[in-house]
């Protein structure tokens, strides 16, 4: 029997002309919320930048009632990935923002700033966590992702030694699930020679490498982007890394997900030179020791009282060296609420007065996913 011509099927092409004039509206829609977004910036001068007008608080109170009204069939996470890339198409219609991260390209850390901000912005790499700092406070870069704790492999110790001295502000985080596939230029697995990629995402993908490709050579590299580089380059060479990467090296995806854990997950830190507003469902940083005349086993305890009484939660603490004198210890806690909000506000006052180093490293939303 011969097949169904389209033409015999005029239900299907309702639903397409359906679709079509649904199209016309939602481009419509997003031209207007261009105009109105402009209308924003020409309302508080037209030679303000676009860091001067972003309003993170806004935008995460924007995205959760996204969510919340989101009923399907798309999950939360693609209704949230659309409606950032169209904030982030509409603040960027003069000027993007500049967004520094941890390079070279392709990295995880570019993947979570197009993640947070999306793909409007000008993401700057830089070499060291340092050099970000530096950038954002010199105000060559408008914001900064960096790297803050790794679920199995703990914190990144160098982006918590730089808030003892740096004047920024935590301005945001970000939870990327960590996804590892397998690059490069082959047609077949059969094909790769070597695998060349940072021993961490070499250990990561250990028990699927073992089992798909027991007898390829795995080298390791300073970076997923030098072996994604080598992969591009290099005829018999494949590589590990996140999605971004192929774009930026013009690489096949081989296999997705070869990772041997799934939960394994990195969070990251937006770092400003302004303390934000409160969004409605915060998160505050605080960097904090002890004073000096406090001793004994208690002294953490004593510390954190203030927390308790007024029941505020603390969901993650971490102690680093102070650098002051040998054995004296900061520590970083994280706890719910905005800081410049009660109850938060009156146990971080208490606090301070307990302390011989108190700072509010910063108040921001809650990562969405």
């Amino acid at each position: 029997m011969a097949p169904k011509r389209e033409t015999d099927a005029p239900a299907l092409a309702e639903i397409r002309r359906r679709i079509d004039s649904i199209d016309e509206k939602i481009q419509s829609l997003i031209s207007e919320r261009a105009r109105l977004a402009h209308d924003v910036r020409e309302s508080k001068g037209a030679s303000t930048s676009a860091v001067d007008y972003y309003r993170p608080e806004r935008e995460a109170d924007v995205l959760r009632r996204v969510r919340e009204r989101n009923d399907g069939p798309l999950r939360d996470e693609e209704i949230l990935r659309l409606f950032r890339e169209i904030m982030s198409a509409c603040l960027a219609q003069q000027e993007p923002l500049k967004i520094g991260f941890l390079g070279p390209e392709g990295t995880f850390t570019q993947t979570a700033v197009f993640k947070h901000f999306g793909h409007s912005v000008r993401a700057l790499p830089f070499h060291t966590i340092d050099e970000i700092f530096q950038e954002v406070e010199s105000g060559a870069a408008d914001f900064g992702v960096v790297p803050i704790e790794n679920s199995t492999e703990g914190s990144v110790n160098n982006t918590l030694d730089m808030f003892l001295t740096s004047p920024l502000k935590i301005g945001g985080e970000i939870e990327l699930r960590i996804e590892q596939h397998l690059l490069g230029k082959q047609k077949g697995l059969e094909r790769i020679e070597r695998i060349c990629a940072h021993e961490q995402s070499l250990a990561q993908c250990r028990g699927w490498l073992r089992e798909h490709l027991p007898h390829v050579e795995l080298i390791g590299m300073s970076s997923n982007a030098a072996g994604a580089r080598r992969a591009r380059d290099e005829q018999g060479t494949a590589a590990i890394g996140p999605d971004v990467a192929a774009d930026v090296y013009d690489l096949r995806i081989l296999v997705n997900n070869i990772e041997d854990r799934p939960d394994n997950a990195t969070r990251f830190l937006v770092i400003g030179r302004e303390l934000l507003a409160p969004s409605g469902n915060d998160k505050s940083t605080i960097l904090v020791s002890t004073t000096d005349t406090a001793t004994g086993s208690g002294v953490l305890f004593n510390l954190l009282q203030p927390l308790a009484e007024r029941g505020v939660s603390m969901t993650r603490i971490e102690s680093r060296p102070s650098r002051r004198r040998n054995w004296d210890y900061v520590f970083f806690i994280d706890i719910e609420g905005h800081a410049t909000q009660p109850p938060v506000s009156e146990a971080l006052a208490e606090l301070e007065s307990k302390s011989s180093l108190f700072k509010i490293l910063g108040a921001y939303p809650k990562a969405l996913d």
